[in-house]
């Protein structure tokens, strides 16, 4: 058979050794998407080497609908035996086990890290204690003023204050409950909405006002 020069300037060889070291089936798709960016092969420059290596009889092709698979001849590997299934099969677990604990150690270094870098240094921490130190004096010097001042509200003025403030939030409290009920006995008969009612009466609510009675 004619071999055109520029399937094999393509990598045929190069497909057929991957074939050979991945012992499993591909797609022209497959094999296009892996070695593409290796070695810049072209689709089209792909699936005529995969034809050609299968018309050669170098790999097998096997057709499942519109799709072709190929994979390496089968023939050319030596025969493995029961017994040496059982030993590759406890390799692979093996080997899966250690790459558990491998990633598992990966995954906790990672997070030590992690740790470590967001941590402050020597020299950060210390710049903070004297962060902390002068913003301490500030408040001392704060809290001395404050003491030092003549005008102290004393405990029984407090006291009347807060007295004050409670009646005051229980009288608004009882005017708005009297009011709201009123203006709900109106509404009972009023044709229009509560807000058109609110607008022709001229009346503003603490709503509109964004105000909410306090807590006593």
């Amino acid at each position: 058979m004619f071999l055109p020069a520029f399937i094999y300037s393509l990598g045929a060889d190069i497909i057929l050794a991957y074939l050979n070291e991945k012992n499993r089936p591909y797609s022209a798709q497959d094999v296009f998407g892996n070695l593409q960016k290796e070695h810049g092969f072209g689709k089209t420059a792909v699936v005529k080497a995969l034809e050609y290596l299968a018309q050669e009889g170098k790999i097998k092709e096997k057709v499942y609908g519109k799709q072709k698979i190929y994979f390496a001849d089968q023939s050319q590997f030596p025969d493995v035996s029961d017994s040496d299934l059982r030993d590759m099969d406890s390799r692979i677990a093996d080997l899966s086990g250690q790459v558990q604990s491998a990633s598992h150690s990966c995954r906790q270094l990672d997070a030590e890290l992690k740790e470590l870098l967001s941590s402050l240094t020597t020299a950060e921490m210390m710049s903070k204690i004297q962060e902390l130190k002068a913003e301490c004096d500030r408040y001392r010097e704060r809290l001395l003023k404050i003491k030092s001042a003549a005008n102290h509200v004393t405990p029984e003025e407090r006291e009347k204050v807060y007295k004050q403030r409670s009646l005051y939030v229980k009288e608004w409290k009882k005017r708005k409950r009297l009011a709201t009920d009123m203006m709900g006995a109106v509404l009972e008969g009023y044709p229009k909405s509560k807000k058109q009612f609110l607008e022709e009466v001229g009346v503003e609510t603490d709503e509109d006002h964004k105000v909410t009675v306090p807590n006593i």
